[in-house]
């Protein structure tokens, strides 16, 4: 990586107009780009400039609000929906119909759902944060009732517990270990991948410090991990061997002084994440690489109306859906 990082926010240019809550973030060959948006549905932004938004609504009129969305090869979508005070995982098609996917499992109706990605192998990961209610109560170090459930030809079960806040979670490239975010336990995680889906060998790839929330992940063609991080607007790149490079920030120092201080006291809410005090960018969440060259990162924010893009000095791992 060049020695001209991190990257100023100068650096960034922005696409996309009027989205709603583009938290989760997905790039594809045909220079297509799709964004969970919280009207109820998936926004996708195209090469040519132009948007188009699919929306739909749950059996029984509760209204879809996706956090973590997938692409399957069929053109249709997984949602991965975060109620208020339920979730699940869901199928919307391309003329707006929504089927469930998954609401129970092991005999437990799934709490807001954060995270949904189906592998190449068609194996679908999804992620639970945390079962307490609100979730707010779980913005803590010493909280860990997160989940990861695997939907495969065998069914559905959860595969991993104990974990800090679950956020986004990827087979890594050459598929022998799922990466996860623990977003309040400040580490990236992962497990061996067996034949049959379970996971083993926990281990912590590395541990964020102060004002790192990681939220989102990518793989790059290099080998390294890229994170983003909530509340201090932070790009980090993690290396194979567990170093890590800041790519890219936009924070105020004295927001992220009062997240650590609350979140030090375990009294770390809302009102802290949802405030929006970077320079240009909005509660980055999530990340893809994208353009024909897998070299434009995009971001997925929490509380702005468009994506923020910059150039990456290294390509991206092409994602199972790249060119589905």
């Amino acid at each position: 990586m060049p020695a001209a990082l991190p990257l100023a926010p100068e650096a960034l240019t922005f696409i996309g107009r009027g989205l709603q809550r583009p938290e989760c973030v997905l790039g594809t060959a045909r220079g297509d780009l799709y964004t969970a948006d919280w009207r109820g549905g998936v926004a996708a932004l195209h090469a040519d400039g132009s948007q188009a938004l699919t929306t739909g609504v749950l059996p029984g009129g509760r209204p879809l609000r996706p956090n973590g969305i997938a692409l399957r090869r069929d053109g249709s979508f997984l949602l991965a929906d975060l109620g208020e005070t339920q979730g699940g995982v869901f199928c919307l098609a391309r003329d707006g119909s929504v089927r469930p996917l998954l609401e129970r499992v092991d005999g437990v109706d799934l709490p807001p759902t954060n995270f949904v990605h189906e592998d190449a192998q068609g194996r679908i990961w999804i992620t639970v944060s945390t079962r307490r209610q609100p979730r707010a109560a779980a913005y803590r170090a010493d909280v860990a009732d997160g989940f990861i459930v695997l939907c495969d030809a065998r069914g559905a079960r959860i595969v991993a517990e104990g974990l800090g806040y679950t956020n986004e979670a990827l087979p890594s490239p050459d598929g022998a270990w799922l990466y996860v975010n623990e977003t309040f336990g400040r580490r990236l995680t992962r497990f061996r991948i067996g034949a049959d889906g379970a996971l083993s060998g926990r281990e912590t790839v590395t541990t964020f410090g102060a004002g790192s929330y990681p939220d989102g992940l990518a793989f790059d063609a290099e080998g390294g991990v890229w994170i983003v991080s909530v509340v201090s607007n932070r790009v980090i790149r993690v290396a194979a061997d567990g170093t890590q490079q800041l790519v890219l920030e936009d924070a105020d120092a004295a927001h992220v002084a009062w997240c650590e201080q609350a979140f030090r006291a375990g009294a770390l809410g809302r009102a802290h994440l949802d405030t929006a005090a970077g320079g240009v960018l909005k509660n980055i969440s999530s990340l893809a690489f994208a353009g024909a060259d897998r070299r434009t990162v995009v971001l997925g924010c929490l509380l702005g109306d468009r994506l923020a893009t910059f150039r990456a000095p290294v390509a991206g791992h092409p994602p199972a859906h790249w060119t589905w």
